[in-house]
């Protein structure tokens, strides 16, 4: 007896997972579930049976935009009209983007996002829309050339973060926000290489910059460093440039070999 109960203790080996005692629930096996094709259905909306979809949306997203190339997340409110100053800042930048040689990646939706891809998909870049299922939206803008839908925001992070060199954050809402703080707390936290994080709109993010400066780091909850990680601007061009010299660093171009 090694653990002070009888080597015949009542216990069940499902896989890897061990039931002993009280844990124990009989039934039918894993295989005869699989099987048979009688019974409630009611299994393919449980936990276990989410990690496959969970997988799948990995194996997925890593294989479509493995060979994506440099890319740049525009992130931006879905809620911006098409006749709003900001729509054609979106699409500028799109545009820009893709001519400077970077595939463009946003959320996929309507406002900002749409404008975004407009951009990059007029100037002949490559327009990818990461899109989510929600309830009031109705999937992928008409200037995604190559899209994914998700159904797990973490999933959807994990791409625009993997395969984004930088981020450029227009005026948005909640869901913006939530990006713009999930990318800076991974750059903090080196969690990820560092990469620039431009915010377009000097008087929409003034007020959360004055903020996070005369607030979070007067209270010593940051660090004065950590507010260099965002730039604002109201310069499309610099924003981009900003990428672009990002990529170099990254990327340096080799020098060419001299002649023998």
């Amino acid at each position: 007896m090694s653990d002070g109960m009888s080597d015949n203790t009542h216990r069940r080996v499902k896989g890897r997972e061990i039931e002993r005692r009280g844990q124990v629930k009989e039934g039918s096996t894993t295989d005869q579930r699989l099987l048979d094709s009688r019974g409630p259905t009611d299994w393919v909306h449980t936990d276990p049976w989410r990690v496959l979809r969970i997988q799948s949306e990995f194996v997925e997203g890593f294989g479509s935009l493995a060979e994506l190339g440099p890319a740049i997340a525009v992130f931006g409110s879905a809620r911006t009209p098409t006749d709003h100053p900001f729509y054609a800042i979106a699409e500028d930048a799109g545009r820009k983007l893709a001519e400077a040689g970077f595939a463009v990646i946003t959320g996929g939706g309507p406002g900002a996002m749409e404008a975004a891809n407009k951009g990059a998909c007029e100037a002949g870049g490559v327009s990818v829309g990461l899109g989510i299922e929600l309830p009031f939206e109705s999937g992928l803008n008409q200037w995604v050339d190559k899209g994914i839908n998700f159904r797990y925001f973490f999933a959807r992070k994990t791409m625009f973060v993997k395969y984004s060199q930088g981020f450029v954050v227009l005026p948005g809402g909640l869901g913006t926000l939530d990006e713009l703080f999930e990318a800076l707390t991974l750059v903090q936290t080196q969690k990820v290489t560092s990469f620039p994080i431009v915010l377009i709109g000097t008087a929409y993010w003034q007020g959360m910059f004055d903020w996070l400066r005369e607030t979070v780091l007067a209270e010593g909850k940051i660090n004065a460093k950590d507010l260099d990680m965002m730039v604002v601007t109201d310069d499309v061009d610099e924003a981009v440039s900003l990428m672009v010299a990002a990529r170099e660093d990254r990327w340096p171009t080799p020098a060419p070999e001299r002649p023998e």
